[in-house]
């Protein structure tokens, strides 16, 4: 499970360094909802092989999974900006600020998306 948050963090940076994310539109958080689908659905899938789940328990882990992400992955945006709120040098957006701030936010954005995701499926197999 941590090679798929390095990696993820990876992937978002390295979307934000390419230029592969707008900052001027709406398709900037759709690339950025992207990114944190596919690793959300990684980490469902992760888990069902590890464990050796069934047809069922594969679907019931990428559900979950998914789930926990939509609930989990505005409050990480939120507490992104509110942490990075001091260092925005009076831009109105972390997009607008752009560079280092913009990238912690990505980075701290996937991970507490990925812990949210993770802890639903920790929910899940207690549950089980």
């Amino acid at each position: 499970m941590k090679y798929i948050l390095l990696i993820s963090v990876i992937g978002i940076l390295l979307l934000q360094w390419t230029g592969a994310i707008p900052l001027g539109s709406v398709g900037g958080p759709m690339v950025i909802a992207a990114a944190v689908l596919v690793a959300a659905l990684a980490v469902a899938i992760h888990e069902a092989w590890t464990r050796k789940r069934g047809v069922l328990g594969w679907i019931v882990n990428i559900v979950v999974s998914i789930v926990g992400v939509l609930l989990i992955a505005p409050v990480g945006g939120a507490v992104m900006v509110t942490l990075l709120l001091p260092f925005m040098d009076g831009s109105s957006s972390l997009a607008a600020a752009g560079g280092p701030q913009m990238a912690i936010a990505l980075a701290g954005q996937m991970v507490i998306s990925l812990l949210g995701s993770w802890g639903a499926l920790w929910l899940l197999n207690r549950w089980r």
